[in-house]
């Protein structure tokens, strides 16, 4: 990773008067005083929750969903933090967002990842906050690009401000997964070991995108020393206008809170670089596994046009042009003829079973 800059002079705000990890917690979206205040209130029975966000405009890919409240909830966000001494924390994006957030004394601000996917964006809000000292948090662009995320950084940090911290929430996955975003930890790892000084805040609610997976996800974070924990939770999550099945219930989230276990000393940078690179190894393995899964989705389609046209399962003169095939691109990769053997026998029974069952399927 190039360094255009010298990031490590960004402060480390939240050292001086938060605890270690920060935790910034609140709903997804603010929908009612009712739903703020009781959020905010449950969340105020954890000493170690500080900071609570709630989205005022949400950014939504379909245009008739719900966009946010608007500008009223700056009024409910007020009551909370008088009645529960929190800090404040919301999304902006666009320079208006800006206007409105400094008038209405909100204490931290987050591009979120489609602000941060549009360096244009990013620019105007940069412009907006010259000559303003506030924290801003800079969400992952939706595709794991480095370059477009520390662009984010360059331009907060050529505007001025030195409060600045990433939020990892995963990227946008062209296939399936289980969860709503991958996370790519080692690309994290990598951050760690270029910039030691930036904070790094996880969002296991948008990697999740279920609730399911945010315990795991978190844990996740906290054996890699992240600085905190953004986190959605709900008073009513089954009601939520917005991300419902990503938002905890605030007793639940506690609950979490309290079951995790925190790093309490940084790891060292050889031990970081052993675990960016078990991070690939389980990356690659994962694709791995999904590219078998798919291939044999293929052979069970091979099997039923095999059975409908009186071909046997067997083909031998296929069989050969496979090894020989691989062979040969085996060789190119620097692979192993032994191994690559091996592992294609294996395949390959594997798909003669699997035509086998399906065969024996049509004839029941």
């Amino acid at each position: 990773m190039k360094k255009s800059y010298n990031i490590n002079k960004i402060n480390e705000w939240f050292d001086k008067d938060l605890p270690f990890p920060i935790i910034i917690a609140g709903p997804c979206s603010a929908e009612s005083f009712e739903q703020v205040y009781k959020t905010a209130q449950e969340l105020s029975n954890d000493s170690r929750i500080k900071i609570f966000r709630a989205g005022i405009w949400k950014a939504r890919t379909n245009p008739s969903d719900f966009k946010g409240i608007g500008e009223i909830a700056f009024e409910w966000l007020k009551v909370v933090k008088n009645d529960f001494k929190l800090k404040l924390a919301t999304e902006v994006m666009s320079p208006k967002h800006v206007e409105l957030t400094l008038k209405h004394g909100i204490d931290i601000l987050w591009l979120g990842t489609r602000t941060v996917s549009n360096p244009y964006s990013v620019q105007e809000i940069a412009d907006a906050l010259k000559g303003v000292n506030i924290p801003v948090l800079i969400k992952n662009p939706m595709n794991p690009d480095l370059r477009l995320w520390f662009g984010a950084v360059e331009r907060m940090y050529k505007a001025g401000i030195k409060k600045i911290g990433l939020v990892h929430r995963g990227f946008f996955p062209f296939e399936y997964t289980p969860l709503r975003n991958i996370p790519k930890w080692e690309l994290i790892i990598d951050i760690r070991l270029n910039y030691p000084k930036i904070p790094i805040i996880v969002d296991p609610s948008h990697m999740a995108g279920n609730t399911k997976y945010i315990k795991e996800l978190t844990q996740k974070a906290m054996d890699l020393c992240y600085d905190g924990i953004m986190i959605e939770t709900h008073i009513k999550p089954q009601n939520a206008l917005s991300d419902a099945n990503q938002q905890l219930h605030p007793k639940k989230l506690i609950k979490i809170l309290n079951e995790i276990n925190y790093c309490q000393q940084n790891k060292s940078e050889q031990y970081l670089e052993l675990y960016r690179l078990r991070e690939k190894i389980d990356s690659i393995d994962f694709q791995l596994l999904e590219l078998l899964s798919q291939r044999m989705n293929v052979v069970r389609q091979m099997a039923k046009y095999k059975k409908n046209n009186n071909i046997p399962i067997l083909q031998i003169q296929r069989w050969r042009e496979i090894i020989s095939t691989r062979f040969i691109r085996a060789e190119q990769l620097g692979l192993n003829k032994d191994f690559i053997k091996n592992l294609l026998d294996a395949i390959h029974l594997e798909a003669i079973r699997i035509q086998s069952e399906e065969n024996k399927k049509g004839d029941k």
